[in-house]
């Protein structure tokens, strides 16, 4: 481990060039690392990488999970719910199912079961390469939060799915009561443990002595504690980091300090950008210890890109199908119950069905089939799953991922005005703040503008007749009224996400941030 240190921290190098690379060329840095990878790999007296699953499960799935579901919009995923939990659990499942009859058909040696088994692996779409590419293009609010929701529950259904699938594989018995316990659960003892452990170390920043290092630090530490809590209880990790991150970044203003919001942004976001990175170089690096297990099965190489390319394919039409299924069911539905649009048009999934490009969570769960079963009988076609799952990586996020950039621009996806336009917000959540914030002064602190200048400076900023900004210093009490008025800034403004659906939630979060900002520039003032 030691002689190969100098190889990893070159890496990094990497990865960092890297994503510099595929900024300026406008292209996914997940393809250009997953390509880099296989290209390190096959250079003559690189070290073999061999990757443990425990160490994308434990080390990198939790932080990543939590980053996503902190940046997610709870008001988002409540309004698109219905097709977010239909692609995440039933379009899974029979995503999973659909490759179980095609291999157990194809394939020979292949059982339903295996088939389920590589369905469950494969099933899942990858948020982060969805996420860099659309980065890159203007696609409607809906679509991008739609691909966002999905991403962060369509890992745990594929990964129950891929349970069941492997205990049925490796006994021989599958008990559908037993496993409809189980499923039940996995998703809601995970969802409830997660909670549980969100509001315990909520309540941890909150009334322990902590400082911004000291917040940051357990927020490093929080999403381990959910995934192993729920793992360990057999129910869903996957899903107790998300319903975790969820409630903690919900209640963000309530338990930490603008100091350690700001200071923790920073932190994470250096995290997950060497976290991204590492994973797919690693999918690449790990192609030729996948190509010796398949050659200790005696499958010729282009038969196994073969059976790869057709799961591909069964992929992608799955996906599109149910891209479309998705919007007839809205247009009858809306017929009996409140949707949230009546009439998605056709044009938009077309986005959905080509965002499918599978990922890390793929190659970890592949990577986790058991080398021998219970009996000592090696598990059989082991390696051409993990061949299989390999070519499905590199070929959606290639064909996928280089192409959806273009497709978008071409099909011209319509503005869904789902929202009102940015600047019309801004305008109206300025006006309606300095109202408020107007009022509130002349409520509770009207006696002090008669000695204090800086206070009538505010005043007239919010009454918008003067520049807000003073220029001279300010003493304690003027920093603690216009702390408590900065205070009452958040709440108006969390209150109006809340009860304004016309309202983006990221420029509502966006006014959040520059309050943060201000109130640290009047702490050190």
């Amino acid at each position: 481990m030691i002689e190969h240190f100098p190889f990893y921290l070159s890496l990094i190098v990497v990865i960092v060039l890297l994503i510099m690379l595929a900024d300026k060329l406008k292209v996914a840095y997940p393809v250009l690392l997953v390509v880099t990878g296989l290209v390190i790999s096959l250079l003559p007296g690189m070290p073999k990488i061999h990757i443990e699953p425990e160490l994308i499960f434990i080390i990198f799935l939790p932080p990543l999970l939590y980053d996503a579901a902190f940046a997610m919009s709870w008001k988002e995923l409540w309004r698109w719910r219905r097709i977010v939990t239909s692609f995440a659990f039933i379009v899974v499942f029979f995503t999973a199912l659909s490759v179980a009859f095609v291999a157990d058909w194809f394939i020979p040696g292949f059982s339903l079961a295996l088939g389920f088994l590589l369905g469950g692996i494969v099933s899942p779409p990858d948020a982060i390469s969805a996420g860099a590419i659309l980065k890159f293009v203007k696609v409607p609010k809906r679509m991008s939060s739609i691909l966002e929701g999905e991403s962060l529950l369509n890992d745990a259904s594929s990964l129950i799915i891929f349970r069941f699938a492997l205990i049925a594989a490796t006994t021989g018995r599958f008990v559908w009561q037993e496993a409809a316990l189980s499923f039940g659960w996995m998703v809601i003892g995970g969802a409830a443990i997660g909670a549980l452990v969100g509001w315990l170390f909520m309540k941890a920043h909150k009334y322990l002595p902590t400082d911004a290092n000291m917040d940051i630090a357990l927020t490093l530490v929080t999403p381990y504690v959910m995934y192993i809590a729920a793992e360990e209880v057999h129910s869903s990790g996957v899903l107790a980091v998300v319903s975790g991150g969820l409630l903690l970044s919900s209640q963000r203003h309530h338990f930490l300090s603008s100091s350690s919001r700001l200071r923790g942004i920073n932190v994470w976001q250096s995290l997950v950008f060497l976290l991204n990175g590492w994973v797919f170089l690693l999918i690449g690096l790990d192609l030729p210890e996948i190509n010796e297990g398949l050659k200790q099965e005696g499958i010729a190489l282009p038969v196994a890109i073969g059976y790869g390319l057709l799961i591909t394919f069964v992929l992608i039409i799955v996906r599109t199908l149910a891209s479309y299924g998705a919007v007839i069911v809205s247009q009858v539905a809306g017929r009996y119950i409140q949707v949230a649009d009546r009439n998605p048009g056709w044009k938009a999934p077309i986005l959905l069905s080509w965002s499918g490009m599978r990922g890390v969570v793929s190659l970890a769960a592949a990577l986790s089939i058991p080398i021998e079963m219970s009996n000592g009988v090696p598990f059989p076609h082991r390696n051409l799953i993990l061949f299989i799952t390999f070519v499905v990586i590199l070929v959606t996020l290639l064909l996928q991922g280089l192409t959806l950039p273009w497709l978008i621009k071409k099909v011209n996806i319509p503005d869904f005005n789902d929202y009102l336009p940015e600047e019309e917000t801004e305008r109206l959540l300025k006006k309606g703040m300095h109202e408020h914030t107007l009022h509130y002064f002349k409520a509770n602190y009207s006696r002090h503008l008669v000695s204090n200048s800086i206070l009538r400076q505010k005043v007239a900023f919010w009454e918008q007749k003067s520049n807000p900004e003073p220029e001279e210093d300010i003493s304690e009490e003027t920093k603690g009224i216009y702390l408590d008025i900065l205070e009452q800034q958040r709440v108006w403004l969390r209150n109006k996400n809340k009860t304004d659906d016309k309202i983006d939630e990221e420029i509502i979060r966006k006014f959040l941030y520059g309050i943060d900002l201000e109130e640290e520039k009047i702490k050190y003032n």
